[in-house]
C-alpha cells in the first residue's frame, strides 16, 4: 500500500512516531509544505498515486 503524508508543520517525535506506524509493510512518502515553495503539481500527482493520503497540520 502507497501511503502518502502531507506535512503543513514540522513534525514533533509525537508525529514522527505515529507516521512510522504506517510504514510498515508499505511504500511510504512525505510531501513537506513547510519548507517553501509548494509544487502542488507534484502533489496531485502524489495523491493520485497513493492509496492513502494522512495530512499532518
Amino acid at each position: 500500500m502507497k501511503v502518502l503524508h502531507v506535512l503543513k508543520s514540522e513534525p514533533d517525535e509525537t508525529i514522527k512516531t505515529l507516521m512510522g506506524s504506517f510504514a510498515e509493510g508499505g511504500e511510504v512518502q512525505e510531501f513537506e509544505m513547510y519548507k517553501g515553495d509548494v509544487d502542488y503539481d507534484k502533489l496531485i500527482e502524489l495523491v493520485f498515486d497513493s492509496d492513502k493520503v494522512i495530512c499532518w497540520w
